[in-house]
């Protein structure tokens, strides 16, 4: 890991592939996350999924002898696993049900924009009239996508599942503060493998509740979905994730996560056929100005 971190630190090349390399799997997610619905429930792959990346996560700990976190902080893990991985991924994929992968990137992403509110109130930072106007832009195309499909008369499941997506995205925003304000000193590694498995342990009682008895098809198109949302796009790229936000500053990490929702849209349209409405369209772009926008520093005067 320490061999990878050097070579990431002076080859700037190698950081950029990396980052489009995780941002685009991630993207591709979206699809296997909605594929996976014909198999089994929602709740059942999310324990299957991340399960399967908490076990990995713990044995590279073993692995690279990083050891177990502080018991002190295994009740702050609980809370950050509960908002970040339970909550998160229970609505998501509750909601995937009903929502298009595509569009669901999209309102997932807008976590910057609660993230931001949820900081200037709670880690004082200051919200600059710059910040105030990227997170109004965004504000305005979580608009454009749930009043359009309000509008034009979309099915109440569809919306149900939009704003059960835009409540993950806010838990998800919580749980970022939360980090930041009781785990920030923690491994990386150590902070999400213990968080993951914390979350995943709710998960799995959560589909013993709601989904027992239901079937599960475990064929090589499920275990496909499985192993490469579990091992790969939950593990092992948060594991890499980590490593490149220890070297670029915050404001690339967050701009560059906009990828994820636009490699979403594209491998959605293309091997899920969905389309694109002119409101998605609209309010995908002014999401990713808002934040783009939230992000920018006042240049400082000589």
């Amino acid at each position: 890991m320490d061999k990878l971190f050097k070579i990431i630190q002076e080859n700037k090349f190698v950081l950029w592939i990396l980052i489009l390399l995780i941002t685009l799997i991630w993207g591709y997610t979206w699809v296997l996350m909605k594929e996976s619905l014909n198999f089994m429930g929602p709740f059942a792959f999310s324990s299957f999924r991340f399960g399967i990346g908490a076990v990995t996560l713990i044995l590279m700990i073993v692995f690279l002898k990083i050891g177990l976190p502080p018991r002190e902080s295994w009740k702050h893990l609980l809370v950050v696993g509960l908002l970040q991985t339970a909550i998160v991924f229970l609505l998501v994929m509750f909601a995937l049900k009903f929502v298009d992968a595509g569009k669901s990137s999209v309102l997932l992403y807008s976590m910057p924009i609660w993230s931001s509110i949820l900081a200037a109130k709670f880690l004082y930072e200051k919200i600059t009239t710059v910040k105030l106007s990227g997170l109004l832009i965004g504000m305005l195309g979580l608009l454009a996508i749930l009043s359009g499909d309000i509008w034009t008369g979309q099915k109440l499941g569809v919306i149900f599942g939009e704003l059960l997506i835009v409540i993950a995205a806010i838990s998800w925003g919580i749980s970022n503060v939360y980090y930041r304000l009781h785990l920030q000193h923690l491994s990386k590694i150590q902070a999400t493998a213990f968080q993951m498995l914390f979350g995943v342990i709710v998960i799995f009682f959560v589909t013993l509740f709601m989904e027992w008895g239901q079937p599960i098809h475990l064929n090589a198109a499920s275990a496909y979905y499985i192993l490469f949302t579990g091992i790969l796009a939950s593990a092992l790229c948060f594991s890499v994730w980590f490593l490149i936000i220890s070297i670029v500053d915050m404001v690339t990490a967050t701009l560059s996560t906009l990828l994820v929702p636009l490699f979403g849209l594209l491998f959605s349209s293309v091997i899920l056929n969905e389309t694109m409405s002119v409101n998605m369209i609209i309010g995908f772009l002014l999401i990713i100005t808002g934040i783009t926008v939230a992000q920018m520093k006042k240049p400082l005067r000589a």
